[in-house]
């Protein structure tokens, strides 16, 4: 088997950081993905080359082991079984995986690290072995995580569909059963687990099952009171401003956060903070009335 610079196919350097590395993986994902790529062959390869060097660089113990070897890894990888991920042949399919799982997951790396981490067989004796896990991230955005989403995974021979309830949230793990690494026998398969992760809103931020977001009011709403549009997850809502409503003011709104995960008809709340916006370049009228209220206090 030829051996493989993950550092050059992610185009870092040897000496990247984890979020150098990260970073690089992403953007050669995002490029090479078939749902955006479909029937290209070429990127489809070069999508799970990229899987295959992130599932390797970005986890620190497997790193040091690949410096370490370099090139001689090929020597571990005699009397080694046919990583799946590697070489496998047969046609897709599809499954389903969910929170019901607890982790679904893709992972894509050389039999070297297979057969390293895994134990050499000892030998006149066949030894009964389960596969280790597989791990990786699959990164949602909060609208996907509140109405719930998927992600098609690409391995060697099956195509992979993980799937997430509404309420999905940062570092839930999902499983997929017998979908890791090859063990001694069919029935000795490892797992596959995807970690998810929310990418930061702009409008929103999340707090448990809570969601917390800014609203601006002008001063005439904070003094005199009125009413608002404000944004949720689930569309607009009309609040009330009370009079003299001051800055930095929270108004909580019942059942409008995140729902809960595997408990949909249950939600957090939404906290909205108040910030009031004071006039600038005020005309000679405005100041006028501004001096009289000031008068009159």
């Amino acid at each position: 088997m030829e051996y493989k610079d993950y550092y050059k196919v992610l185009g870092v350097d040897k000496k990247a950081s984890q979020d150098e590395i990260k970073k690089a993986y992403r953007i050669l994902a995002v490029k090479h993905h078939p749902d955006k790529n479909p029937d290209n062959k070429e990127a489809e390869e070069k999508f799970k080359l990229a899987n295959e060097a992130n599932e390797v660089l970005s986890n620190p113990t497997k790193r040091k082991k690949y410096d370490e070897l370099g090139e001689n890894w090929q020597q571990y990888d005699k009397g080694n079984q046919q990583n799946p991920f590697n070489g496998a042949s047969g046609g897709q399919q599809f499954y389903e995986g969910n929170g019901n799982d607890a982790f679904g997951g893709q992972s894509d790396f050389s039999n070297f690290f297979e057969h390293f981490f895994a134990g050499k067989q000892g030998r006149g004796k066949a030894q009964s072995r389960k596969g280790h896990d597989y791990e990786t991230e699959m990164e949602i955005t909060l609208e996907e995580a509140f109405k719930g989403t998927s992600r098609i995974i690409q391995l060697e021979n099956e195509t992979l569909r993980v799937t997430t309830k509404p309420g999905a949230y940062t570092d839930l793990l999902l499983r997929i059963k017998g979908k890791g690494a090859n063990g001694s026998s069919k029935d000795q398969r490892g797992d596959l687990f995807v970690r998810v992760k929310l990418t930061p809103n702009a409008k929103f931020k999340v707090k448990g099952d809570d969601l917390y977001s800014q609203q601006e009011i002008d001063l005439y709403t904070a003094v005199l009171g009125g009413e608002e549009l404000v944004e949720t997850p689930s569309g607009q809502v009309k609040i009330k401003i009370a009079p003299g409503t001051q800055n930095d003011k929270s108004i909580r709104l019942k059942g409008k956060g995140m729902p809960l995960y595997k408990k949909p008809d249950q939600f957090g709340d939404l906290y909205i903070q108040l910030k009031v916006h004071i006039p600038e370049n005020l005309n000679d009228k405005q100041k006028e009335l501004f001096e009289t209220i000031k008068t009159a206090a």
